[in-house]
């Protein structure tokens, strides 16, 4: 066994990647504190082909040089834009027929395995500020919680880690890991 080199990886170049069709997919932070954090959301988001990306309130933006670290140029080929309010941009997308998820645990919250996710459908998945989740203003506009299901001692995962884990099980809905079979 040896490892891949970059040029048998067989990635796309950034023009190539605007151009491929997308899963309905988006992902919403709100008010996330940690450009780091920001940066790696990006860089998740390319990996798994997500529409658009929105930072809102609070969210560092590129050309910030911590999210140009952990991004490691994913902001040059993910679409995103920034929203003052994440309840207005919220309304804006539920009019356009999204169904809005949190990341974040609640009382009627559905585990990630248990989540039945419909590939014909449009999503906004937001991600919460580090210390306080989802605002409570975001609470009542959201269609279902998903949780990710846990086992130790915290009560919570980095918001990168939560990027990961969840994408990856609407990239298995979408099929687009068929691609890779």
């Amino acid at each position: 066994m040896r490892k891949l080199s970059l040029k048998e990886l067989n990635r796309l170049d950034i023009q190539a990647f605007k151009q491929l069709e997308k899963a309905e997919v988006c992902i919403v932070l709100d008010n996330v504190r940690s450009a780091l954090n920001v940066g790696s959301a990006f860089r998740t988001a390319d990996a798994f082909a997500i529409k658009h990306l929105y930072l809102c309130g609070i969210t560092a933006q590129p050309p910030h040089r911590e999210i140009l670290k952990t991004a490691i140029g994913a902001s040059r080929s993910v679409a995103w834009s920034h929203h003052s309010d994440t309840s207005t941009l919220l309304r804006s997308l539920k009019d356009e027929d999204y169904l809005i998820w949190g990341a974040e645990q609640a009382d009627q919250s559905t585990f990630l395995h248990q989540m039945s996710i419909d590939p014909h459908q449009k999503y906004a998945i937001v991600f919460g500020n580090e210390v306080e989740g989802v605002s409570e203003q975001v609470m009542p506009l959201l269609d279902g919680c998903v949780e990710i299901p846990q086992f130790g001692t915290k009560h919570s995962l980095n918001i990168s880690v939560s990027l990961g884990i969840v994408l990856w099980e609407f990239a298995k809905s979408f099929h687009l890991t068929d691609e890779i079979s």
